[in-house]
């Protein structure tokens, strides 16, 4: 199974850092965020990677080149038209051959142990999708997850502030089945211009009975979200949460 990172913004909320920077290449304590996220993959397993470049999209490919100093394999994919996360997914569907891939945003970091829990479901219960979801107190930024037993009732993209009746938002992480990509081509532009990959959800929890399965964060659990410069600053000048992050493990490698 391959895992999809999504890096192609322009990551408007994050500039000045932007002007110069892809937001996934910022640099953290000493090494880029994308990093980081490749480094807790391969904890959980993966050894074939899609980046779904866009803006500076050299930046991403120069550094990481085709994976082999990682252990791994990294294809590029380029997302010449910014028409959100669905769309960006749209152009991963010609290189997944499996039956199922793993998918995660690439401005957000969670502790490894949260990746290899989402592999470690998916294989002991054969579950077509999963959904991580992290704490919010509310979650109009992201989207509202609903959900009853571990499965998704419903989610609501940017919910107007103070309207969630649920304190669950979607983290970025997933697994999906191919199936999700015959529902993302049906799917029509947002008032925001894009492909929501969250109504592409909607529509396969609602109308063709898909089982998402849940798998909740606790409530204190780090996630690091580098899709905002306050977050960014707070996390830059703290390096407590890296020992959460990456636990026992450990990967030397810094950003030259």
């Amino acid at each position: 199974m391959k895992a999809v990172i999504l890096c192609a913004g322009l990551g408007k909320r994050l500039r000045p850092y932007t002007d110069s920077y892809q937001k996934s290449m910022i640099l953290i304590h000493s090494k880029p965020l994308l990093e980081y996220i490749i480094n807790g993959l391969i904890y959980a397993g993966f050894k074939s990677l899609i980046i779904v470049v866009g803006y500076r999209k050299e930046q991403i490919i120069s550094y990481f080149k085709d994976g082999n100093e990682w252990g791994i394999k990294i294809e590029y994919i380029e997302q010449k038209t910014l028409n959100g996360t669905g769309g960006a997914v749209l152009e991963c569907e010609n290189l997944i051959q499996d039956s199922h891939f793993f998918l995660t945003w690439g401005d957000i970091l969670v502790p490894y142990k949260i990746y290899k829990e989402v592999v470690e479901v998916f294989e002991k219960e054969n579950q077509d999708y999963i959904l991580v979801t992290n704490y919010a107190g509310d979650p109009y930024k992201g989207g509202a997850v609903y959900c009853k037993n571990d499965f998704l009732i419903d989610i609501l993209e940017k919910p107007p502030k103070g309207s969630s009746k649920s304190n669950l938002n979607n983290c970025g992480i997933f697994i999906f089945s191919k199936e999700i990509f015959k529902v993302l081509h049906t799917i029509k532009p947002s008032i925001r211009g894009e492909i929501e990959l969250t109504e592409a959800l909607r529509i396969g929890n609602i109308k063709m009975d898909w089982r998402i399965r849940i798998i909740k964060m606790e409530i204190n659990q780090f996630r690091g979200d580098f899709g905002d410069k306050n977050n960014y600053k707070k996390l830059s000048i703290n390096s407590n949460w890296l020992k959460e992050l990456v636990g026992n493990h450990r990967y030397q490698r810094k950003f030259k």
